[in-house]
């Protein structure tokens, strides 16, 4: 069992960012493959970002290649989600989430626990 809080987001004009956090309990952080997603009102929850136990592999959504950076340290239990060049496309809630596999996932059905989420909305 590991339960996720989220923190960092606000109210940001375009082109500025953002450093969302994701901290964990428990001691099997490190076993668990960590992702983000976003859901944007009337959307479908979209995957953002994911990154293996190691922090060794990385893989991003389409629509934020080149302008997120997922990371981990897991020492402090935590997942980060570094944000620049933000649009106002990019108003969502964002969603950390853990999956207990070796394996990483871009579908949201494949996560088994989930933060309560962080709003982050971009303004024009």
């Amino acid at each position: 069992q590991v339960q996720l809080v989220e923190s960092g987001g606000g109210l940001v004009q375009a082109g500025g960012s953002l450093r969302l956090s994701c901290a964990a309990s428990g001691r099997t952080f490190s076993r668990y493959v960590m992702g983000w997603f976003r859901q944007a009102p009337g959307k479908e929850r979209e995957f953002v970002a994911g990154i293996s136990v190691s922090g060794g592999n990385r893989y991003y959504g389409d629509s934020v290649k080149g302008r997120f950076t997922i990371s981990r340290d897991n020492a402090k239990n935590t997942v980060y989600l570094q944000i620049n060049s933000l649009k106002p496309e990019d108003t969502a809630v964002y969603y950390c989430a853990a999956r207990t596999s070796y394996s990483g996932s871009y579908n949201a059905n494949d996560y088994d626990y989930w933060g309560q989420g962080t709003q982050v909305t971009v303004s024009s």
